[in-house]
This record gives structure tokens, sequence and C-alpha cells, in this order.
């Protein structure tokens, strides 16, 4: 089901039609509105579609890091889970071990 909601982004009215609630629809333009707001208000006296520009490639850098980020994160997760499994193994050998020489200690 497609959902229309209408949003204000830099002062200009627009009609938005996704499959996405509205309030995520509001929210998304309320984050490009945000990130144009801060271009026209960072002192460069710029037109309001240089301001989009700009906004756009700030989210685009954004973007590109935190997906640098998440995948950081995904191999030290991968590293600890690896370790993890490591660590298990090793202690299900000691735990061998121990009952082996308990046995022998009771012959």
């Amino acid at each position: 089901m497609k959902n229309k909601v209408t949003v204000t982004i830099a002062g200009q009215e627009y009609t938005l039609v996704a499959t996405e609630d509205a309030a995520y629809m509001e929210k998304v333009a309320a984050h490009v509105d945000a990130k144009i707001q801060e271009v026209l208000e960072g002192g460069a006296r710029v037109s309001t579609s240089d301001a989009a520009i700009l906004a756009a490639l700030n989210m685009a850098d954004e973007y590109f890091k935190g997906q640098e980020a998440s995948e950081a994160l995904r191999g030290q997760i991968k590293g600890y889970l690896e370790e993890a499994s490591a660590l298990k193994l090793e202690l299900s050998k000691a735990k061998q071990e121990i009952f082996k020489l308990q046995s022998q200690a009771k012959k």
C-alpha cells in the first residue's frame, strides 16, 4: 500500500508517495531539510540548489563512513566469534582431560 505525505524541504513543498509510513517519510524529509539548512546557515552564500547538492554530498560522506564503520564492526564481531569458538573447543578439551585424569585417579 502506498502512502502519500506532503513535506517541506528548504521552504518548498513536496508530495512523497512511498510504501513506508508517513512518519518515516516525514523523518527522512526533516533530515534532508536540516542538512540543507546546515549548509545555508554555514556562512557560505549559496543558492538553495547548491545547498541541496552540498547537503547531498555531506549525507553521502556520512553514509560511506557509516558503511566503513559497520564493516569494521562486522570484522570485529567475526573475530570475537572465532575466538569464542576456539575457546569453547579448548574448554571442551580441558574438560575431557579433567575427566580422564579423575578416572585414572579413582583406579
